[in-house]
């Protein structure tokens, strides 16, 4: 059910951005319960120009390797789980694809389950 959006700087490998997707994928899994083949990700790449971010903000060094990863999921899970995803994601990507922790940028959108249609104009969460 997370729709995640992957924004970073244009050049990376397709090997890379494939590392970036299946980190993610599995860390959802291992920490949102997440089914199997419930995978919904988008990579947008960017010019320079185009990707503006505080490279100490927050006193977080970041490099032009930043990744930004923005995941829509239904508000139901807790603080607590939360904090675990973020932290596997991190651990994740420094694997593989070798992203500095400083450079993982985490957001959540929470929704309502009935926010959602996964095809034929039909609320699949509404019961």
């Amino acid at each position: 059910m997370p729709l995640a959006r992957i924004s970073l700087r244009r050049g990376k490998s397709a090997a890379y951005r494939k590392a970036i997707f299946e980190g993610l994928y599995q860390a959802l899994r291992e920490t949102f319960d997440v089914p199997e083949g419930d995978r919904f990700m988008i990579v947008t790449e960017h010019d320079d120009d185009d990707f503006v971010y505080d490279a100490n903000y927050l006193v977080i060094k970041r490099s032009d390797d930043l990744v930004i990863v923005q995941i829509t999921i239904s508000n139901t899970r807790p603080r607590a789980q939360k904090q675990r995803l973020y932290q596997r994601i991190v651990e994740r990507l420094t694997e593989n694809p070798g992203l500095r922790p400083e450079d993982v940028f985490i957001n959540l959108v929470e929704v309502l389950p009935e926010n959602w249609s996964f095809g034929h104009g039909v609320a699949q969460y509404v019961k």
